[in-house]
């Protein structure tokens, strides 16, 4: 039953949200200040402004950045990104909230409280460095969404007038750190859906180009399978990069995935790796070590940088240790993570640290 109302609560949303026009404007104002939001910033919906609260939203803030910073949708997957989620704190510049007011369906006002973080551009381009994360430079292109919704009464273009209806998408991209563009709705346009449905391509893109940058995210958006379905394919400069369908129960889900179709063909082909070093096995020596304390010190310290992913005792001599170290992103990632109170140095051959 729960599942019936949910179904029919999206169609009626995307019945009332195609037959609308006149909105353009508003819409065009609201995508602009998300944009300008820039990558080094991001709001989260908190419960409360509990430290608990604000820690937890600060991890989830911080993953938002380095998908924007990065262009990918699971940069908070790689390898030493978790280990520095959860010390986010260290990378803000300042924090603030934001109260909304709204009203729920039994018509009572509703309040939710977001979390509007700001991040240190230096201190997280240095963390994205040392983990290897690639960066997508600035400025970045906004392609064109060409996109052709059937509800049941025959497919329609989505254009400007009728933006409220891609707001999922346009909003996931703004997520991913980048924005979409729609075209203007004329005429010919709204001609172009049969092109749209059957997958021309090069009827599209001779039809954008007016449009700049040469770049089009096609999809169209139908009932399937006892929900929607979404096929989207993404064009850059005439050559296809991605194509990809969506099932979802909800047509919002559904259209929401075209962002990540997007996101995923242009950070794989613009975003740039930036690591301080080339990832690898790498012979480092620790001198300091005078007892077995400071043995298990240095352990347990190593263990916990994010940008070693193995370590592998060789060699012990008086007051020193020697490890193969599998490093992210060589010995330059590791003296720029590695903390002066607890090891410093790391010149020499073997690169030699001394623990604190």
């Amino acid at each position: 039953m729960h599942r019936a109302i949910r179904k029919a609560g999206t169609a009626l949303w995307l019945a009332a949200t195609l037959a609308l026009t006149g909105t353009a404007w508003a819409q065009r104002v609201e995508g602009d200040r998300a944009g300008a939001q820039g990558v080094y910033e991001a709001e989260v919906p908190v419960n409360s402004q509990s430290e608990s609260e604000r820690k937890a939203g600060l991890a989830r803030a911080l993953a938002q950045v380095l998908g924007k910073l990065s262009g990918e949708g699971n940069a908070a997957m790689r390898p030493g990104v978790g280990q520095e989620l959860r010390k986010a704190q260290d990378y803000v510049k300042s924090y603030d909230y934001r109260q909304d007011e709204g009203t729920s369906a039994t018509g009572a006002p509703t309040f939710r409280t977001t979390l509007i973080a700001r991040f240190d551009q230096d201190k997280v381009d240095g963390m994205a460095a040392s983990l290897g994360i690639p960066v997508w430079p600035e400025p970045r292109p906004k392609p064109v969404i060409w996109l052709a919704i059937d509800d049941g009464n025959g497919p329609r273009l989505v254009g400007l007038p009728q933006n409220n209806v891609a707001k999922p998408l346009t909003q996931r991209a703004l997520e991913r750190g980048y924005r979409l563009g729609l075209p203007s709705g004329s005429a010919a346009e709204q001609a172009a859906v049969g092109a749209i449905w059957r997958g021309d391509t090069a009827a599209i893109a001779r039809l954008s180009s007016r449009y700049s940058p040469p770049m089009q995210l096609i999809g169209k958006l139908y009932r399937a399978k006892g929900g929607w379905t979404a096929d989207w394919t993404f064009v850059d400069g005439g050559k296809v990069l991605l194509q990809k369908s969506v099932d979802s129960g909800d047509a919002r889900r559904a259209l929401a995935s075209g962002a990540d179709v997007a996101g995923d063909a242009l950070s794989r082909k613009y975003a740039k790796r930036n690591a301080v070093g080339p990832a690898g096995t790498y012979r480092v020596a620790f001198t300091g070590i005078d007892s077995a304390e400071d043995f298990i010190r240095l352990s347990a310290y190593l263990q916990k940088l994010p940008v070693v992913r193995k370590i592998v005792p060789v060699r012990a001599t008086p007051g020193a240790m020697e490890y193969d170290l599998d490093l992210l992103t060589g010995i330059a990632g590791l003296k720029r993570m590695a903390d002066d109170d607890v090891i410093s140095g790391g010149d020499g051959e073997p690169a030699t640290f001394q623990l604190r």
